[in-house]
């Protein structure tokens, strides 16, 4: 068994409209330091797959099908045996 933790988060060259809203609820909190904001999705995903090399595969596949848009956002995971 398998865990994927898979971290969604829009391109660098795409504009991110909820963190800047953030950004601005922060400023209006007074938290001045902060510069940007990054916002996204987290998915953790148990996989029963043969091997890691296997459950790699798989994450890449369906991440890339479902889980993200390609002309926006892109992902990274970290894959665990649990």
């Amino acid at each position: 068994m398998y865990l994927a933790k898979i971290y969604v988060t829009y391109k660098k060259s795409i504009l991110d409209p909820q963190g800047e809203v953030i950004k601005a609820a922060l400023h209006r909190l007074d938290y001045q330091s902060v510069e940007k904001v990054n916002q996204g999705k987290y998915f953790e995903i148990e996989l029963n797959a043969a091997d890691e090399a296997t459950a790699e595969k798989e994450v890449k596949a369906f991440t890339e099908a479902l889980l993200i848009n390609h002309n926006t956002e892109t992902y990274r995971f970290d894959l665990a045996e649990v």
